[in-house]
């Protein structure tokens, strides 16, 4: 499809940079821009984690009701809630992956890398065939206990294009079992954060979306991504990543995801076939 996506948002203002990947369900890509490009992965390297999990749990090796009590010492800053409850606090695994993703919380993210561990991670994810996809190491961590590629600089990284494979796998039951896909899907679909796929998604009388989305969004600082499928008549999934913005606010109104979401969904509906 011909859509000039970089030109309608320069034309409004944005001084950032884009890769988008549009694909349909089967994993036919309709529409790429800039999808190899590599970009701070901010929370959407949650998605791989989620997946991981939900593989573990499917074997027998991570028993989701399992309780985890947090300890002071796990509360990092950030994105999430449990930062701010008290230390003792009894959690099941279920409970911790989805407050990774619902509300994107940092302390239980690093909970569930701390149990797959950042080698296996990676591992998983070269062997998957995402190798521009990268976890570094645990989430907002206080300097003295950062690692050395922290230390350097080096962030969480991922591109589109693995964004789309990595998604489109789990939309065709690649990775997980159908008890464990609806699972991953039901928590990806009750994300709280709805700044750019689901933003201007049309809603019907009574105020609900038309279409369902399930997706992660993430962002840093200039740095605003969301990644999900869509389920407009014909399905899509999405990776929208973006850097270099000027609005540096933690907003629903930050003008840079306002732009954004304002160029993506004329893309999504024709693509969508909503019309």
């Amino acid at each position: 499809m011909s859509f000039d996506f970089l030109g309608q948002l320069h034309g409004r203002g944005f001084a950032g940079v884009v890769g988008v990947r549009v694909c349909d369900g089967a994993g036919q890509e309709l529409f790429s821009l800039n999808a190899g490009r590599v970009f701070p992965a901010a929370s959407t390297i949650k998605i791989p984690l989620l997946i991981m999990a939900l593989q573990a749990a499917q074997r027998g090796e991570w028993e989701l009701a399992e309780r985890v009590t947090m300890q002071a010492a796990d509360r990092v800053p950030g994105a999430g809630i449990l930062q701010e409850l008290s230390a003792g606090l009894s959690l099941t695994w279920q409970d911790i992956l989805t407050l990774m993703i619902v509300v994107s919380d940092n302390t239980a993210t690093n909970l569930v890398i701390e149990r797959l561990g950042v080698d296996a991670v990676n591992a998983w994810l070269y062997a998957a065939g995402f190798p521009s996809t990268r976890l570094v190491g645990k989430l907002q961590l206080p300097p003295d206990q950062r690692n050395e590629a922290q230390r350097r600089g080096e962030l969480n990284r991922t591109t589109a294009q693995d964004q789309t494979e990595l998604l489109g796998g789990l939309l065709r039951g690649e990775y997980l079992d159908s008890t464990h896909t609806d699972l991953a899907f039901s928590i990806l679909s009750r994300q709280q954060y709805r700044d750019l796929i689901g933003r201007r998604v049309p809603c019907g009388p009574d105020g609900e979306p038309l279409y369902r989305t399930a997706s992660k969004s993430g962002e840093l600082g200039g740095v605003r991504h969301d990644v999900g499928v869509l389920w407009t008549p014909r399905p899509l999934v999405v990776a929208l990543l973006s850097e270099g913005g000027l609005d540096p606010r933690e907003h629903p109104e930050n003008r840079d995801v306002t732009l954004l979401a304002d160029v993506l969904w004329p893309l999504l509906a024709a693509l969508g076939e909503t019309v």
